[in-house]
């Protein structure tokens, strides 16, 4: 969605995109796509599924050097100025040998590319699944770092942070605040959090990704997946229930969202995210595996402190991501005399 929406509005660049399959079918609408893999996550019992990721990249990366060669190829037959990727493992690759600037457009590299301070419980996570970012979607020659948090570039990168990209659907929206919740789970939800929620609160509280999408169990409302109706539910709500996904995060926090975030055992992005929103008084972290009614009271006792946190902060960075985006295509290399605003790490 990132690179659609950057693509959209630089009309004036050709883009042929190179994008897995589910990608494939979200931008074949509206430009050229060559479907090829990548490498994914696999969730289970709200946690990271190991075992299961590693077997599906395995096969990926014993025969990389087949698909690089042929993004190679593409390369050749469309004959680009510049690469740019999202978190994906072979353009780089082959725009590398292919002498290509190549610009990494994402949020994951926060970890990498930033200096954090983090608590010790959180040390070994970063340590390890920190690899993940660091080597096997390491930072390209420039990278341009969304995120609606902005902690210190470390200074070997050539790299920049700035607020996130929003869809035009969500900019069109005009919040408010109806009083219920909306409870968002894009990979794996846990079995109890029908019950947290029938014991927590009385606010109807509408759950998108369970694995039932239609039904109501008390206060509980079961949903399908719908773009248009999840943005009007998240228009009107009173705070966001969410794992960690950044996309969410910015979204709801945009619009003046708290949220309480139960992110996905495993994921160290997640706990990143959910890390700096706590930090910022924009909403609360917690642990769905313990979590508890009363967890939920103290949250919605803070709306306020969230809300007026929220107010002060700065959610959309569009035109600046535009504006960077095009000066690199035009001269392949991102700028970087402009100071950004930092946040504290802590």
């Amino acid at each position: 969605m990132r690179g659609l929406t950057v693509a959209r509005r630089l009309a004036g660049h050709d883009f042929l995109f190179v994008a897995s399959d589910d990608a494939a079918g979200v931008l074949n609408p509206e430009f050229p796509v060559v479907s090829i893999p990548n490498l994914g996550t696999a969730f289970k019992n709200y946690r990271m599924d190991m075992r299961a990721t590693i077997a599906r990249a395995l096969p990926l990366l014993l025969h990389r050097e087949r698909h690089i060669r042929r993004v190679l190829r593409i390369i050749e037959e469309f004959r680009p100025d510049v690469c740019m990727t999202d978190l994906e493992y072979f353009v780089p690759r082959a725009a590398e040998r292919a002498g290509l600037p190549c610009l990494t457009l994402d949020h994951q590299h926060v970890i990498t590319c930033c200096r954090h301070d983090l608590p010790p419980d959180m040390w070994l996570d970063a340590f390890v699944q920190g690899a993940t970012p660091r080597w096997l979607f390491r930072p390209t020659g420039d990278n341009l770092i969304i995120s609606f948090y902005s902690p210190p570039v470390l200074p070997r990168y050539r790299a920049r942070v700035v607020p996130p990209i929003l869809r035009e659907s969500v900019l069109a929206l005009s919040p408010r605040d109806d009083g219920h919740i909306v409870v968002y789970q894009s990979n794996s939800t846990h079995d109890n959090l029908v019950e947290f929620l029938q014991k927590a609160t009385e606010r109807p509280a509408y759950v998108f990704g369970f694995h039932r999408s239609r039904g109501r169990e008390g206060n509980v409302i079961f949903m399908e997946k719908s773009e248009d109706g999840f943005l009007r539910l998240l228009e009107s709500c009173a705070y966001v229930i969410q794992g960690g996904g950044h996309t969410l995060m910015s979204e709801a926090l945009y619009l003046g969202k708290p949220i309480l975030s139960l992110p996905l055992g495993g994921m160290v992005e997640q706990r990143f995210n959910a890390l700096y929103l706590e930090r910022l008084n924009y909403g609360m972290q917690a642990d769905m595996s313990t979590l508890t009614p009363g967890t939920l009271k103290i949250f919605e006792s803070r709306l306020n402190w969230y809300k007026s946190a929220i107010a002060r902060g700065v959610f959309c960075g569009n035109e600046r991501v535009f504006s960077l985006t095009d000066a690199f295509v035009k001269s392949g290399a991102l700028p970087m005399e402009e100071r950004e605003i930092q946040t504290p790490a802590r």
